[in-house]
């Protein structure tokens, strides 16, 4: 395995997103500092990461000595100056809170080497007013990851005004060593694949609103007209309710009523109905995801 050009990444948020970048990265030869406001959120994060590689190895698509691999090159921790100090790059995955995302940049950018990346994997927020609150906003960046991040292979590279052609590259570099495939997009509301997939996915609630079709049969139709590998409402479950919400509701604010929220979603929401990670969603699930 090549060196990757990033030796040192902190992930900082231990959630969906947060253990399944490092757990990418970890797999491609990075050393991560996995960091979370708690020991037991940090650790809750590092055993996710253990159940998936565990899944893979019973499904024969991993072995026990890449598990071992990539879990030593993991560590769990609540210390974010001792994950960020040393970090060449360091990955904002926090929940989707414009004013906790600047709150976090504003201190990396005190502790982080003078030429560490900094990235936020927003799906929706201006990339440019989260690095503004750095020192020096033109190693700032957005890169996008879609969830399950170790299997989704599209990488977006968000480019705020302020971001520097080397730190374009330095991620686009990065991204092929992780096996990614790098989209490039100006730093707008909703970027390219946020925009299109919840204009999608909204459409697909407000026919399910309507009594069109089934949530099934909608997404069938999605699945086999058009090729996705997933429907709309399918895939809503998956990432969560509260989180396309909460895109739609910035993307109305931004660009107007094709992102007005339905109904039903803000209800489901309100019922706690979240998707697969609460057992319910547009469709009923074994439990809360773990």
């Amino acid at each position: 395995m090549t060196a990757p050009s990033f030796r040192r990444v902190a992930v900082l948020g231990a959630g969906t997103m947060g253990h399944g970048i490092a757990q990418t990265c970890a797999r491609f030869g990075c050393d991560v500092a996995l960091y979370d406001l708690t020991p037991e959120l940090a650790e809750r994060g590092l055993a996710s990461i253990r159940k998936t590689l565990d899944k893979a190895i019973e499904l024969k698509k991993g072995t026990a000595e890449e598990r071992d691999a990539t879990l030593a090159r993991i560590r769990a921790t609540s210390d974010l100056e001792g994950a960020a100090r040393d970090a060449d790059l360091v990955i904002e995955a926090a929940p989707e809170k414009l004013e906790l995302k600047r709150a976090l940049f504003e201190k990396v950018s005190a502790i982080a080497g003078p030429a560490a990346v900094v990235a936020t994997n927003t799906s929706s927020l201006p990339v440019g007013q989260i690095t503004s609150a750095m020192r020096d906003p033109s190693r700032g960046i957005g890169l996008h990851f879609f969830n399950p991040v170790p299997r989704m292979k599209l990488l977006e590279i968000v480019v705020a005004s302020t971001t520097s052609p080397d730190t374009v590259e330095r991620s686009k570099r990065f991204a092929a060593e992780i096996e990614k495939t790098a989209i490039v997009v100006k730093d707008s509301p909703g970027f390219a694949s946020s925009r299109l997939g919840i204009a999608i996915g909204l459409e697909a609630m407000r026919m399910l609103e309507a009594g069109v079709a089934s949530a099934a049969d909608i997404d069938t139709a999605m699945k086999l007209g058009y090729g996705h590998p997933m429907g709309p409402l399918e895939l809503t479950d998956l990432v969560g309710l509260d989180v396309r919400l909460a895109i739609a509701e910035h993307l109305h604010r931004e660009i107007g009523e094709t992102f007005r929220p339905p109904e039903l979603l803000r209800r489901l929401v309100k019922e706690g109905k979240l998707g697969r990670k609460s057992g319910e969603g547009f469709y009923k699930h074994d439990g809360p995801a773990a």
